[in-house]
């Protein structure tokens, strides 16, 4: 089956180069008019450049539709009149993937806190501020598919990267909670961890695995993640034809009788609390209480408080 995105419209911020750019070029050859969204700076957030432009000059010599816009995702009006000019220009917004960012990377140590609240306000800020200028439409329109983008950073650390991480783990939850509020409306939010030699990453990676980890590599999880058949609340990580799901995980609840519940009996059961068996992932956070409530009613049995029970 063929994935189309036919009459949808897309916004892709950060578009001018790079992942966003391959994510737009595709949206635009499977039928979606797109918004091509870059400020044009550089990787650390500073300069501009007319990148969007030249990526919209692309899908029309193909025989796309595409608009530029050099709008910064840390201001919300400027986002809201991006999606205002979308939907008056083309009748709605469809999909959005927020992919916009930058990076400043030091050790913790060495890290301004202006280092550290840029880089949130881009990557986290940011993304909350875009969907949130898109969601009321989406919500109207009873359709609606967001990506955001997360990091191995953000899912499992990497040392130099404390601003890049947080901001990137917030991602993920921000999903968590907004799949919740969008399911009756048929918005569906999912989180995306890609791999890619870009400009970003280009100091990082030796040249032959630059190449291996080109960005178009990424496109097809990005584009099903956003298609009109996509998941909702999928953490899914991309690069040089690898793709791998990860999961926020918690074990089964230990209840501690009253009289273990000390420093020392949190201590001599540790090894059970953190015991990597009987894994499941939450559909939301309320599935925490209920597993101590599962746990406690295991333990107390026909002494446990019947609200506990069922």
């Amino acid at each position: 089956m063929t994935v189309s995105f036919k009459d949808k419209v897309a916004i892709v911020t950060g578009a001018g180069g790079g992942l966003g750019r391959e994510y737009a070029l595709e949206l635009a050859r499977r039928g979606a008019k797109v918004v091509v969204n870059d400020l044009g700076g550089a990787r650390d957030g500073t300069g501009h450049s007319d990148s969007a432009l030249q990526v919209v000059e692309e899908i029309e010599k193909a025989g796309g539709e595409a608009v530029s816009n050099g709008g910064s995702v840390t201001d919300f009006e400027q986002m809201e009149k991006m999606v205002a000019d979308a939907k008056q220009k083309w009748g709605g917004v469809h999909v959005l993937i927020n992919n916009a960012g930058v990076l400043r990377d030091k050790t913790f140590a060495k890290m301004t806190p202006d280092d550290f609240e840029f880089v949130l306000k881009v990557h986290l800020t940011g993304s909350a501020f875009v969907t949130k200028a898109a969601w009321e439409t989406m919500r109207e329109q009873a359709y609606g598919r967001i990506l955001m983008t997360a990091s191995s950073t953000g899912l499992f650390g990497n040392f130099g990267q404390a601003n890049y991480g947080a901001a990137k783990l917030g991602l993920a939850g921000l999903t968590k909670t907004l799949q919740l509020e969008g399911a009756k409306y048929n918005i569906k939010v999912n989180t995306l961890a890609p791999v890619a030699g870009t400009r970003m990453t280009e100091d990082l990676f030796p040249e032959q695995a630059f190449k291996m980890f080109g960005p178009e590599n990424v496109v097809p999880a990005a584009l099903f993640l956003v298609s009109e058949d996509a998941p909702t609340n999928a953490i899914v990580g991309a690069g040089a034809g690898g793709f791998h799901s990860a999961w926020v995980m918690m074990n089964d609840a230990v209840w501690l009788p009253e009289d273990e519940r000390t420093v020392e009996g949190f201590a001599a059961n540790w090894d059970k609390i953190s015991a990597q068996t009987g894994l499941h992932a939450p559909n939301n956070g309320g599935e925490q209480s209920g597993a101590i409530l599962k746990a406690m009613q295991a333990v107390m049995g026909d002494a446990a408080p019947s609200s506990t029970r069922g």
